[in-house]
């Protein structure tokens, strides 16, 4: 059976990685529309997060099969379309993530100084389409919206001290906009209470400990929380209880700040307040701060909802970062695509009304979770690949021609794919520009460099 993967990230290669395995005969063909693999693993996971993208060494592994190839620099639903796709290969897996972000749908949120995470981020870690972002870092004040592990991933980067950032993989262009930037306070804002807060303990420990920079946590935002999380599950009791001790210590620096020398920079969370306008400055010309509704909360734990009461509050900052969420997008007309929710309609990853077609991580079920959760999900969309081969629910009589019939399409439309080994050339172009500056690699952001590397 010839399975195809449209999309390199953990999804994509977890999934691949499923099929080889358990399936002696299989090849896979795993596309990709950039000319480099990896997906968020590269241009998601913060620079001083190494550590995380070690699965990158499991997706090579699985990548070096003989009954794998990678096909970089190529759009699906442009290059080549999702049916031709399925007349060329026994099962099609869409695995290609969330390219969008959610948008606030409030006044003044695309006024200069206003940015979504997903291209802050894709800036720092040198995602293709936003590395001419150039986002204004002028001012004093940052405000994030949003209470996530992105959402502290931006703040701990617009804090951490440079020279943390200049061992990391960092580009070298937002190395030098945060060597000049003036953000010394960022706010996170979320719409709920710390009861609901969706990052994780690792990650609100790593900035309450960054270096030089101080936690500002309002101890009345944590009154009678402890009864509340008594019975709460142990992550969120640990994650809660650490907040509220955050809250209450009076740290080294208060002592400090008392004998004028206070911390440079600082961080703090603030609780049930919603965006309803970010505010022009006196020209129209920028965003100088933004308009809060205060909120309450009806319900408790995960389903709570958070209700205006018909308070506001403004908030001065000249840099507004919007982290709620990321938003897959429709890939072909062929696919069915639940715009509402912004998922693929499927059952177990098996796209409903299309046989043959299944999806996999963010695009099947919402992007939430972190690589291990896009893992266990992938592994249930290629078990189920897996059992329809076995079963007979796919026709694996017809014998189908893969990228053979793939190549030739390409071709007629001026499409020259990336392989695997092109990517290695990449990848040692950037380590050794990285070895230089003292750093694992310098990624290359522009594709037409990428390009020019392998000689095409």
């Amino acid at each position: 059976p010839r399975v195809c993967v449209v999309g390199s990230g953990p999804a994509g290669f977890y999934t691949a990685q499923h099929i080889l395995k358990h399936h002696g005969g299989a090849l896979v063909d795993i596309y990709e529309k950039l000319p480099v693999p990896f997906g968020l693993v590269r241009f998601g996971v913060a620079p001083d997060h190494p550590e995380v993208k070690n699965v990158i060494n499991t997706f090579t592994q699985t990548a070096h099969s003989e009954r794998c190839a990678y096909y970089g620099n190529v759009t699906v639903g442009r290059d080549v379309t999702v049916p031709e796709l399925q007349q060329a290969y026994h099962a099609v897996v869409l695995s290609y993530g969330a390219e969008d972000n959610r948008v606030l749908g409030i006044p003044g949120e695309n006024l200069p100084g206003v940015y979504s995470a997903r291209a802050f981020v894709g800036w720092y870690n040198g995602l293709p389409e936003n590395r001419d972002l150039k986002p204004d870092l002028s001012c004093e004040t940052a405000l994030i919206l949003g209470h996530g592990n992105v959402a502290l991933d931006i703040a701990r980067i617009l804090l951490s001290p440079l020279q943390l950032l200049r061992k990391t993989d960092i580009t070298d262009s937002s190395l030098a906009a945060l060597a000049c930037s003036k953000v010394k306070r960022v706010w996170l804002v979320g719409r709920r209470g710390p009861l609901q807060v969706a990052f994780t303990i690792k990650e609100l420990r790593e900035m309450i400990n960054l270096p030089g920079t101080r936690a500002v946590l309002d101890p009345a935002d944590f009154t009678g929380l402890e009864s509340a999380v008594k019975d709460a599950p142990r992550p969120r009791k640990r994650l809660t209880d650490l907040m509220i001790k955050t809250a209450l210590e009076k740290p080294v620096e208060m002592q400090a700040a008392a004998a004028g020398a206070a911390a440079p920079r600082e961080w703090g969370l603030k609780f049930q307040r919603s965006p309803q306008e970010v505010l022009p400055s006196a020209d129209g010309r920028r965003a100088r701060g933004i308009r809060m509704a205060l909120t309450r909360l009806e319900g408790s734990g995960d389903s709570a909802k958070a209700i205006p009461t018909g308070d506001v509050e403004e908030l001065e900052c000249g840099l507004v970062l919007s982290s709620i969420g990321y938003r897959s997008l429709p890939l072909d007309p062929a696919v069915p695509f639940d715009s509402q929710r912004g998922v693929i309609p499927n059952s177990s990853g098996r796209v409903e009304g299309v046989p043959g077609l299944y999806c996999s991580g963010w695009v099947k079920r919402g992007p939430t979770g972190v690589i291990i959760t896009t893992m266990n999900d992938s592994f249930d969309t290629a078990q189920s690949v897996l059992e329809d081969l076995q079963g007979g629910v796919l026709d694996i009589s017809p014998s189908r021609e893969g990228f053979g019939l793939v190549e030739s399409i390409l071709h007629s439309r001026g499409v020259r794919p990336v392989s695997f080994s092109d990517w290695e050339k990449i990848d040692a172009a950037e380590v050794a520009r990285g070895k230089a500056a003292g750093k694992p690699r310098e990624k290359i952001v522009d594709p037409v460099e990428m390009l020019q590397i392998i000689g095409h």
